[in-house]
């Protein structure tokens, strides 16, 4: 073996044949060590520092909505205090959190972001529901439906770690046809899916559920960079990434409950509605369902922000819906990413804050919002109003 050092060493210069040789092997007490620190849900002081300490801080703002972000596995007290760091002047505020298929509460509001089937463009989408806490005490249906929808996300790991390591060959095919990934760099990614699907067999009993993410994924490639090299490693994480991609595409659509069950459930709970992601689902306005407003803008969904805030005035102008179809914004925050390293996380994810929307703050924007009658405030005024009726 050629310039190939242990984890924790330098970055390799070894060739691919020189690397499936290293990875390939057993588990080794590095691996072990790895696999502990990527599944840890155990805050050091190191990692509630960075979390409790914002790297963004608007002195200047007065209204904070947020009812688009995942705590995943970080404690609320520690999020609680990051959100007052961050918003020294806040006055009005609603913050909901939205983990995926899971409640979650935050103050007196308890929010999930579900997984459901859209049976008039045939898509997985997803939902933003809103609920006063105290009516889910006799939530028992929604609760069942959560659960059942909360395994597809670790099944979905699963699927994706097999799907190489079996192999699928019309998937892979996919991938590479996506990537130009050659033979070599896929028996690599083979090899190291395989000694992370060892590691998840042999701790199976071990982890917390919310560590069971296609992200494990991502971040032990990542965290074999000292043996990988950084531009191999970058190969395998784009080669993967795809694979990933395809994965999800042929996820079976009947695992999932319908939109419009979801969206039932949650009003005979007094709860509220938000279809999130705008670039991927905007074609659910014309679904027409019995929803609160959309999201326009968050960081990944930019494009068609402007269509959208004039497609929901016009909707509202001409009466389309019982209520008043609300603009939302989202910041998408993922609190996981804030436990980790700069060096060692996802950058436009380790961006993102809770209750940071500068699109409500841009001119050409604001413009749009003017017409559309809404803004900020009057948009959290309006939402609690209904959760809280």
């Amino acid at each position: 073996m050629r310039n190939v050092q242990a984890p924790g060493g330098g970055c390799s210069h070894a060739s691919l044949e020189d690397l499936l040789a290293a990875i390939g092997g057993g588990i080794t007490e590095a691996d072990e060590a790895l696999f502990a620190s990527i599944t840890s849900t155990i805050l050091d002081t190191a990692a509630c520092a960075r979390i409790s300490t914002p790297a963004v801080v608007q002195p200047q703002q007065t209204s904070v909505l947020a009812v688009h972000w995942h705590p995943e596995f970080v404690p609320m007290p520690l999020i609680k205090q990051r959100i007052e760091a961050s918003y020294p002047a806040m006055r009005t505020s609603l913050i909901i959190p939205t983990q995926h298929n899971e409640l979650m509460e935050y103050g007196p509001y308890t929010g999930v972001e579900v997984d459901c089937y859209s049976r008039g463009f045939n898509q997985k989408v997803q939902l933003l529901l809103h609920f006063r806490t105290e009516r889910l005490k006799n939530a028992t249906v929604l609760r069942s439906m959560l659960a059942h929808t909360h395994a597809y996300r670790s099944s979905q790991l699963f699927d994706y770690l097999r799907c190489v390591t079996l192999p699928d060959e019309a998937k892979l095919a996919a991938a590479v046809k996506e990537t130009g990934a050659d033979e070599d760099l896929v028996a690599l990614a083979r090899a190291i899916c395989q000694k992370l699907s060892l590691l998840l067999d042999k701790h199976a009993g071990d982890l917390a559920q919310d560590s069971l993410k296609n992200k494990l994924v991502r971040n032990f490639v990542d965290g074999l960079r000292p043996v990988l090299g950084p531009v191999i490693t970058t190969r395998v994480q784009v080669f993967l990434k795809a694979v990933k991609a395809v994965v999800k595409q042929h996820f079976p659509l009947t695992y999932f409950y319908r939109t419009t069950e979801f969206v039932e459930e949650t009003r005979s709970l007094g709860g509220g509605v938000v279809i999130p992601h705008p670039e991927q689902f905007w074609p659910i306005l014309m679904a027409d369902y019995d929803v609160d407003g959309y999201e326009v803008w968050n960081p990944q969904s930019q494009r068609y922000t402007e269509f959208l805030i004039d497609t929901l005035a016009r909707k509202n102008r001409k009466g389309w819906n019982d209520r008043r179809q609300l603009v939302f914004m989202g910041d998408d925050t993922h609190m996981g990413e804030k436990t980790l390293p700069a060096s060692c996380s996802e950058p436009g994810k380790a961006r993102r804050e809770i209750g940071l929307q500068p699109a409500w703050d841009d001119l050409a924007i604001g413009k749009k919002l003017i017409v559309a009658d809404m803004d900020r405030v009057r948009v959290i005024e309006e939402y609690t109003a209904r959760l809280d009726a």
